[in-house]
């Protein structure tokens, strides 16, 4: 486990990179209010050029933590907390494009935040029209691949109807593949994986863990190298349980409307440091064990 420390700022409130924390993630869906302020040709670039010859891992998942802890500490509404981290998704993406990850799973809303204040839900829930709205046409134009992943059972079915359009207008984009895990929950997905192998008749020997990934919401994309948590937190929250069995975890404190491009090359750097044996002798250069269900290459 990696594990950087926040330091206080001269004014007693968390530095601007301070920690994060998905009990305000979910509103981070929204991807941004406003689109990508760089040219089509010049964000396409930025997507493929990677900046560092450092090991670079392929999946990267974010545990999005901290926007009403960062807005407290300055004085704002939560709300405000919520759209700065929005916004600050725009900014994740691109970087992340432009140090060569392939894949970015984001962790949006757990199936748990179901039970937080109606009025909190209900708003959290109107920042995905408004994403699709606001960034699907810029995301596609640049070859962005987006996915859901969790279930979209509980939204209402015009919200559904939307999120499955962009899905389906994005299908065939190859630059990068973009996860909202929304309305997510790792054991409902481990759960939801056993009865559709039940459900297609496989007898119990034809199932290994191979097949039993086939299932997961996340067989397109493979399991994450790194999951990234920000506001300080130790813990995944019932994220990518199955997925994160080889991942390697990094721990901010940087809240995340603060997490820069700064943090992320901190938490790349401390990937790249890491010996990824996979319970072995000798390191395997990142890549997962035999019998593991490695990111596809």
């Amino acid at each position: 486990m990696l594990v950087r420390k926040r330091k206080p700022s001269p004014n007693g409130t968390a530095a601007a990179n301070g920690a994060a924390q998905p009990d305000n993630a979910q509103s981070n869906l929204q991807l941004a209010t406003s689109t990508f302020q760089s040219a089509p040709r010049a964000l396409a670039a930025q997507l493929s050029a990677p900046t560092a010859t450092r090991r670079v891992p392929r999946h990267v998942a974010i545990i999005m933590d901290g926007n009403g802890r960062w807005a407290k500490e300055r004085g704002l509404s939560r709300q405000k907390g919520h759209r700065s981290g929005a916004e600050n998704i725009r900014r994740v993406i691109r970087a992340a494009g432009e140090r060569g990850i392939c894949a970015l799973t984001l962790y949006a809303f757990s199936t748990e935040n179901w039970s937080r204040p109606r009025t909190e839900v209900s708003a959290l829930i109107r920042l995905i029209p408004r994403f699709i709205k606001n960034e699907l046409k810029e995301l596609h134009a640049n070859g962005v691949k987006l996915i859901h992943i969790g279930s979209l059972d509980a939204l209402d079915p015009k919200i559904r109807s939307e999120v499955e359009r962009a899905v389906e207008m994005t299908r065939d984009n190859t630059r990068m593949t973009v996860a909202l895990a929304f309305s997510y929950g790792g054991r409902a997905e481990i759960v939801e994986a056993a009865r559709r192998i039940a459900a297609a008749g496989l007898r119990p020997e034809e199932i290994d863990e191979h097949v039993f990934a086939s299932y997961l919401y996340t067989a397109s994309i493979g399991d994450p190298d790194l999951v990234i948590r920000t506001a300080g937190e130790m813990r995944l929250s019932n994220f990518l349980l199955w997925q994160s069995a080889y991942a390697e975890f990094y721990s901010t404190p940087a809240y995340w409307p603060a997490f820069d491009e700064s943090e992320i090359d901190r938490a790349l750097d401390a990937y790249a440091a890491r010996d990824r044996r996979y319970g072995g002798v000798t390191s395997n250069n990142g890549a997962a064990p035999a019998n593991g269900t490695a990111s596809p290459t």
